[in-house]
């Protein structure tokens, strides 16, 4: 189990929503660092999360 907010964590999220790979460039979410992939979440989970609830 990763903890919040680590590398780990997001990734792990990211999977769950169903995405393996970065949006643009498709290679492997593993492979980014963990800014890129707080960004990836944030764009595509949090503000989905925010959408839904509206």
């Amino acid at each position: 189990m990763a903890f919040k907010g680590s590398k780990g964590w997001y990734i792990q999220e990211l999977k769950k929503v169903g995405i393996t790979r970065h949006p643009i460039e498709l290679r492997k979410l593993e492979t980014y660092k963990t800014s890129i992939i707080r960004s990836i979440y944030e764009k595509h989970v949090v503000n989905t999360e925010t959408a839904k609830e509206a």
